[in-house]
């Protein structure tokens, strides 16, 4: 059966269904589409049938046609409008193109002679070559405007015929404030760094941070796996919490293990300020790095420490090291002294020698520094709860059995 056999809408029907056979081919003409679904539209009395019938008979020119059932609704209004179908055939001419393949081919050559400078740079050497050196293939370019000579720069005729790279600007991070610290003799403003614990065969090491508070060097040291924000973020939780007084200040050098939106969100949380070392100032977290020769490095070395050891060290330096560091290690606190030029000299006193906790305690109104719940009291039997020396016999103890459990064991898994 052709297409010219249904006659009935029970036929189209069942053609739509599929258990009519009916042999048609897509119209791929515009216009004798349209003249024939005028003649279906004819054949069928689409004006006069019902809504059901209306509705198969749109089915059948839709499967037919090929077209969108809003193409052909739009073509039905103007069969019901008119009493026919015509082709509206619209040409559109566009803009003229005023600036040729030819023109973008001298624009990228020189760009590429030039090192591609500014757009405005480029307009005046085409305003240039047309007018002073008589140069007439550059007189479209000439009248060009800057801003239309970047989209002529990324047309698809300058692309083929020159790319240009430019390599990736970093961003400045806005988190943390560029400046040093201005403790002004209170504690609680902390300088922090991170030590690596080397490398073998292509695998990292333990990782220590270290926390040294600027006015009375009180001093904290926690050992992670990684640097990562799921090892780092507890780590430094413990740290803070781990100091006597109120932590009010955090300074760190721009490593991205600080300089993230997960620490200032901690810090920001528990009202701390985050500031960071300026450009071409390396003294603004010397303190920090100071310290880790003279303690982290010392302590532990330089030789690779699998990053599986890390909870045990971790566990070494909550229990024995830091204890020792605050309450049984004397430190040096300098002295500011300023010369009739007015240039200003750190003196180290013996007088001012001491350990961390007793400059805690010879600062003015030092109560008011602690944290809710801690005193001078429950601190001064920590203190004095051991001697200085029994201090450091219990540390070494404790590091020669900490080595010789990580040195002993890695040989026999090795």
């Amino acid at each position: 059966m052709k297409l010219e056999d249904l006659t009935t809408i029970d036929q189209l029907e069942d053609f739509l269904s599929g258990t009519q056979a009916v042999a048609f081919s897509v119209i791929s003409d515009k216009d004798a589409c349209y003249r024939w679904i005028q003649g279906e539209l004819v054949k069928f009395r689409y004006l006069k049938r019902s809504r059901q019938g209306k509705g198969v008979v749109i089915r059948y020119l839709i499967k037919v046609s090929g077209y969108s059932r809003q193409q052909l609704t739009r073509l039905i209004a103007q069969y019901r409008k008119t009493g026919r179908l015509q082709r509206r055939q619209r040409t559109v001419s566009g803009f003229t193109q005023k600036y040729t393949e030819q023109d973008i081919r001298l624009l990228a050559a020189m760009d590429e002679r030039h090192d591609t400078p500014c757009g405005t740079a480029i307009k005046k050497l085409c305003e240039r070559a047309c007018g002073v050196f008589g140069e007439t293939d550059y007189a479209t370019l000439a009248t060009i405007s800057v801003s239309h000579l970047y989209n002529l720069r990324k047309s698809t005729a300058y692309v083929r015929q020159r790319r240009h790279f430019e390599k990736t600007r970093p961003r400045p991070s806005k988190i943390g404030e560029r400046r040093k610290p201005q403790p002004n003799g209170k504690p609680g403003y902390i300088r922090i760094d991170t030590v690596h614990q080397g490398d073998l065969d292509k695998q990292k090491g333990v990782y220590h941070i270290n926390a040294v508070d600027e006015v009375t060097q009180f001093e904290v040291v926690c050992s992670v796996e990684k640097i990562s924000e799921r090892y780092l973020i507890p780590a430094l939780e413990q740290l803070l919490e781990t100091f006597p007084f109120t932590v009010l200040g955090f300074h760190s050098d721009n490593g991205s293990e600080y300089i993230n939106k997960r620490v200032a969100d901690l810090l920001e949380k528990l009202l701390i300020e985050f500031t960071k070392s300026r450009a071409r100032h390396s003294n603004d977290n010397a303190l920090a790095e100071s310290k880790n020769g003279a303690v982290v490095r010392k302590l532990f070395g330089y030789s690779h420490i699998p990053q599986r050891w890390a909870p045990l060290i971790n566990d070494f330096n909550q229990q024995y090291l830091n204890p020792y560091l605050n309450y049984h290690r004397p430190c040096f606190f300098p002295e500011t002294r300023t010369d009739h030029k007015g240039k200003q000299r750190k003196i180290y006193r013996y007088e001012n020698m001491m350990t961390p906790y007793d400059k805690l305690k010879s600062l003015p109104e030092s109560k008011d520094y602690l944290k809710p719940g801690i005193s001078f009291e429950i601190l001064d039997r920590l203190a004095h709860q051991i001697s200085d020396n029994q201090a450091a016999d219990q540390l070494q103890k404790a590091r020669r059995k900490l080595f010789k459990t990580i040195h002993g064991r890695t040989l026999k898994t090795g």
